[in-house]
């Protein structure tokens, strides 16, 4: 295994033991392209690193000398077409093989890789453009994406580089490749993370990064030489750098992908799993979801040794279902995009369903009150890391170009992450929610500020406030609580309008599946919405949705009801 060259012991005895030595050692001037990939390219050359396939059948297999030699040449064909150390470039790569070639050649030459779904609309597009500065695109043509990229580029200099002339000039390219230094604390990596009062913010990640998913891959998924290990995510989303790249390759894993289009099926699921003899699988609640309600009969899943769920709490249900499906466990995992995995249910202890586990070595992680005191166990507080003595190998180094932003969450020798939960006396910690906020809808995270925003360009919205109600199959779902303009009335014929509004405006996982009218929205003497009072009385309604996305009717006049008892 790789990893034991960046820790202090190969093995460990227990918990104590790993939370003692277990944190990662980082050598000056690291490069993962560099000091993993090409090492491993040398050393085991013909080692698989990805086995990938698509939902048109086409398969590849990629060695470490061919990513190795495939960066090299791709790092070269970048810097033909102008990129140089610190451009940003944005991709749109869906979960393409080329997507890990182009990033291990972009850490190469230093340039700065802003991975973005293929589900941006225009709008979200020029917004990354203008904000990053970024004068390179490149993706894959899915269908749709093109046209949102070329109308977010309009007339400005920004160059757009297909798959089909990438791969052309990767195959002409020299494959030897110079060494570019770089520094630790450079940027190497960017990701957009939602907000919920302000637009989207750059998640900015130096070059010691990768080595905080040890912690991910060797510990909490806890992968060894030979496992195949499949994470769901698109390379859109960190969750691709979780799962799909740094901490799998240094377990001595081999990354499997399977690329596919709009959602995929549960029996589909199974069967590459099953066909592609997968050992180690991980993804969010909504896919366990899916799975346990599959017949498994038809699919030989006892492959799978190891299974991880993150990106939102896990319904015990859930885990004894699968339980008794596969006979394996499920380990629970909490990070952000601003780290890596923080809190897990590692090899040392017994999972309990819905909890997030205990910190992860080098992570001094607490739970702070209102005014930065540390709760007793069983209180809910904030979760903050103590980053007073230095701060652990995989949390962010700053939000890019926002220094107040930066200041806001770095504060009083900690970090705080905005998320709150309790721990309970055996140390284990439970998610509670979100301080600002944001919506966890099957996976994906949402800015009520970006649907609102969206939503307040259409005519006949005054006001409006986005929340998360109940979902059976994405946990939560996204709801929109309208105010409208004088003389519109509240049709179902204006809902469904109004949900192909956001359609057409943002990613379609952003889009409110359902939509009340009401009088007015309850606010604060300074003027903001009360969202926590909104889904106080979605609960007390108990609403939840169907699979089928109906849109549900909820009483009109409930918040003007109980406004009242606000004051």
């Amino acid at each position: 295994m790789f990893a034991t060259r960046f820790l202090k012991k190969a093995t460990f005895d227990d918990y104590a033991d790993y939370i003692e030595n277990g944190a990662p050692i980082v050598p000056e001037n690291f490069n993962f392209a560099y000091d993993v990939i090409d090492v491993m390219a040398d050393e085991s050359p013909d080692r698989v690193a990805i086995l990938w396939t698509n939902d048109a059948g086409e398969k590849r297999t990629f060695t470490f000398r061919d990513l190795s030699e495939m960066s090299n040449a791709a790092a070269n064909y970048l810097r033909s077409r102008g990129v140089e150390r610190g451009d940003t470039v944005l991709l749109f790569m869906r979960r393409r093989w080329e997507y890990w070639v182009l990033m291990m050649a972009m850490h190469k030459l230093g340039a700065i890789p802003i991975p973005s779904t293929n589900q941006l609309k225009c709008e979200d597009i020029q917004y990354r453009i203008q904000t990053a500065d970024v004068k390179t695109i490149i993706a894959y043509d899915d269908g749709v994406i093109w046209n949102e990229i070329r109308q977010a580029m309009g007339d400005q200099d920004v160059t757009l580089i297909g798959c089909d002339e990438l791969d052309v000039g990767i195959d002409a390219a020299p494959r030897t490749f110079e060494r570019v230094p770089n520094k630790n604390e450079d940027t190497m990596v960017l990701y957009f993370t939602s907000g919920t009062t302000d637009m989207p913010k750059m998640v900015a990640h130096n070059y010691t990064y990768p080595l905080g998913h040890i912690n991910t891959a060797v510990f909490w998924q806890r992968l060894n030489d030979g496992d195949i290990h499949f994470t769901l995510s698109e390379s859109g989303w960190a969750k691709c750098s979780w799962g799909k790249m740094y901490g799998q390759w240094l377990a001595g894993a081999t990354v499997f992908v399977y690329d596919f289009g709009g959602a995929c099926p549960s029996f589909e699921l199974m069967r590459v799993i099953s066909e592609n003899r997968v050992t180690s699988f991980c993804a969010p609640p909504t896919a366990y979801k899916m799975l346990i309600r599959e017949d498994a009969s038809n699919h030989n899943l006892a492959t799978i040794t190891k299974a991880d769920v993150a990106g939102e709490a896990l319904n015990p249900e859930v885990y004894e279902r699968f339980l008794s499906m596969t006979n394996v466990k499920l380990h629970e995992g909490f990070g952000q995009t601003e780290t890596c995995v923080m809190l897990f249910t590692n090899q040392w202890m017994e999972p309990k369903p819905g909890s997030m586990g205990r910190p992860a070595a080098g992570w001094r992680v607490t739970l702070l009150d209102d005014r930065g005191r540390p709760v007793d166990d069983g209180e809910v507080g904030e979760i903050c890391v103590d980053i007073s003595a230095g701060r652990p190998v995989g949390l962010f180094q700053e939000y890019y170009k926002n220094e107040k932003k930066t200041a806001s969450v770095f504060r009083d020798g900690f970090y705080h992450t905005g998320d709150v939960a309790y721990r309970d006396a055996d140390g284990y910690f439970w998610f509670v929610g979100r301080n600002d906020d944001l919506i966890k809808s099957a996976g994906y995270r949402v800015s009520p500020f970006e649907v609102e925003s969206v939503l307040m360009e259409h005519p006949a919205v005054r006001e409006v406030a986005v929340t998360g109600i109940p979902d059976q199959t994405r946990g939560m779902a996204i709801k929109a609580t309208i105010v409208l303009t004088k003389y519109c009335q509240p049709t179902d014929a204006l809902k469904r309008q109004l949900q192909d509004h956001v359609k057409k405006r943002t990613a379609a996982y952003k889009n409110p599946r359902v939509i009340e009218f009401v009088d007015s929205l309850p606010m604060t003497i300074s003027g903001k919405i009360k969202r926590a009072l909104i889904r106080r009385l979605d609960s007390a309604k108990d609403t939840i949705i169907d699979a089928k996305d109906t849109i549900i009717d909820t009483t009109k006049s409930a918040i003007n009801r109980v406004r009242g008892d606000e004051k």
